[in-house]
């Protein structure tokens, strides 16, 4: 059964949480799925993922380019799994992918101060309770802290 996870920010922005979520994902040898919606999200968060700190960077892929297959982390505008990833993460309202039980994990994170962002978490959230998957709701305490909530 692929467990789903709701990510509610408050406080911190995707681009500061999503690589974090990342570098625990492969911590664990996991390849991982990052998708969202629109063109300039990606490309944003293509940027972002190779510049995010001094340090450190995470290498990773556009899922159409041609080697796909071989990058650790691919960010994919639809369901595509090229790399055979173990996790993915959904962000910007993407939808749950139809083959959802392929995977170990499903993160989906969500604006926490976007109305609509989180009328469409709660929809995703019956959908999956729905599908049978194990579901569960972390949210964000004031120091960034993640707090298991239901």
């Amino acid at each position: 059964m692929t467990e789903v996870l709701f990510y509610h920010l408050q406080g911190q922005p995707l681009e500061k949480v999503l690589p974090t979520l990342l570098e625990k994902s492969l911590e664990r040898g996991w390849k991982a799925v990052v998708q969202a919606g629109d063109a300039e999200r990606l490309a944003a968060l293509d940027d972002h993922l190779w510049t995010y700190d001094e340090q450190s960077f995470i290498t990773h892929g556009l899922a159409d380019e041609p080697d796909a297959a071989m990058n650790a982390v691919a960010l994919a505008r639809d369901a595509a799994n090229p790399n055979g990833a173990q996790i993915r993460f959904l962000v910007d309202g993407a939808q749950t992918p139809p083959d959802a039980q392929s995977y170990a994990r499903i993160v989906i994170i969500f604006d926490g101060e976007d109305d609509a962002a989180l009328a469409g978490a709660r929809e995703q959230w019956r959908a999956v309770k729905a599908a049978g998957h194990e579901a569960t709701y972390w949210r964000q305490d004031e120091r960034g802290r993640w707090n298991k909530m239901a």
